[in-house]
């Protein structure tokens, strides 16, 4: 695919150290309960739900943790480019690459919940572009294709 983001995909220990590391290099601190949330996410194979990593993490801690708690964690995330929402599945994914800034496009089965991300900037710096000629500011594209995955098929 042409105009494809080239980035460093972390997995494992790897992944969690190195959104220790842009958590920190973003001005945050990475607490206790932030690396837990986000150690239970970065688990998943399926995107999660804020309920979803709230039950996870008091399993884990031995004591309810509020999705509340969850959600404003997740936000902090998103925002810090630790995590991907999933708009339509209202849920979230670990980014693989968290000191990349990027967007990303999701293909996701309706059949088993997959969600996979594909990178094309060429793609998505149209539809940036697009939505600047239309007097729009501060454009983040969200793309979401639902089908069927190859696994399913």
């Amino acid at each position: 695919m042409s105009g494809n983001h080239n980035h460093h995909e972390h997995s494992g220990d790897n992944l969690v150290k190195a959104a220790r590391h842009a958590l920190v290099d973003a001005g945050e601190q990475w607490t206790e309960m932030r690396a837990d949330v986000f150690s239970a996410l970065a688990e998943r194979e399926r995107p999660a739900s804020a309920y979803d990593l709230a039950e996870s993490v008091s399993t884990l801690r031995g004591k309810r943790v509020a999705p509340n708690s969850v959600y404003r964690i997740l936000d902090l995330f998103v925002r810090t480019n630790l995590a991907r929402r999933v708009e339509s599945a209202n849920a979230y994914v670990a980014n693989s690459h968290p000191g990349c800034q990027h967007d990303c496009i999701f293909l996701i089965c309706d059949s088993c919940g997959q969600a996979v991300h594909i990178d094309d900037d060429k793609l998505t710096g149209a539809l940036i572009a697009a939505a600047k000629g239309a007097g729009f500011a501060d454009v983040r594209p969200v793309v979401e294709l639902r089908g069927i995955c190859a696994d399913c098929n």
